[in-house]
């Protein structure tokens, strides 16, 4: 697997003219980050050696470089989901060629179920730890990078949360913190789902972010991570949700997420 890396990682260098230290995982429906990025290039994931492709609406698969501000990045537009078909190494891949880029830091969204009953739709909330309740480890089988037995005390940053908290407090922005429960999908929760991640200590629930932010950790790459709540698993108010209801509360919330986002970036 580490050959198929280095030869990702190989393919990329030669295709890019800057050097990001910096990464973004964009998640459903918070693509707009991307207006925000200049000097920019694009290249697909159907171009990309051993790149799996995304399958899932709003993920338009392609990695994106340029310049945020001052800062050189890259941003993976569309993510790889388990429930797609994907093995736990596939689902990472990406994070492990970031490593062999020289990404030091990665920032990561997404949307989910809001469990906490002091949230409602459209919140942000910062991410603080998470449960893994995948099925798959992300770090079975051969040990590639650092610690075969990784701490993660400390899976999302504390001084990037004290600074996003900041700048959302001069923005005027309301966030919330919590813990992010992370679970194989493809279907949503039941009510029954949602109370047992509740008494677990969770206050969100989605599809994704938790594999990638193993992997972030096992290579030394600091990790930030953002949700937007899009619908909710509180007694009482529950509705049957789908996708493209996801989407469009996601969609909403979009700017407000896009300039703590733009700004913290910036800081880091």
């Amino acid at each position: 697997m580490l050959e198929r890396i280095k030869e990702t990682a190989s393919f990329l260098k030669d295709k890019m003219c800057t050097v990001p230290e910096t990464a973004i995982i964009l998640g459903t429906g918070l693509g707009s980050l991307v207006n925000e990025i200049t000097e920019k290039y694009e290249i697909g994931y159907e171009e990309i050696p051993n790149f799996p492709v995304s399958t899932v609406e709003g993920h338009s698969g392609k990695l994106i470089f340029g310049k945020l501000g001052d800062k050189d990045i890259m941003a993976m537009q569309g993510r790889f989901h388990y429930y797609e078909g994907y093995s736990m190494k596939e689902v990472t891949f990406p994070v492990r060629v970031m490593k062999e880029l020289g990404i030091g830091t990665l920032f990561v969204s997404n949307a989910s179920g809001g469990m906490n009953p002091d949230f409602k739709i459209g919140d942000l909330m910062i991410i603080t730890d998470h449960i893994n309740q995948f099925p798959e480890h992300p770090l079975r089988g051969g040990n590639l990078y650092g610690d075969r037995f990784p701490d993660m005390s400390e899976a999302y940053s504390k001084e990037l949360i004290a600074k996003a908290k900041e700048i959302a407090r001069e923005k005027g922005i309301d966030v919330r913190e919590g813990v992010y429960v992370g679970t194989q999908g493809p279907t949503f929760e039941t009510p029954s789902e949602y109370k047992l991640f509740r008494v677990m200590g969770g206050d969100a629930v989605g599809m994704s972010t938790v594999p990638e932010v193993i992997v972030a950790n096992h290579c030394k790459i600091k990790v930030f991570g953002i949700s937007v709540i899009t619908d909710l698993g509180v007694e009482g108010k529950i509705v049957e949700v789908s996708h493209e209801d996801v989407q469009k509360a996601a969609n909403a919330a979009q700017p407000l997420m896009t300039a703590i986002m733009r700004e913290l970036i910036n800081r880091a």
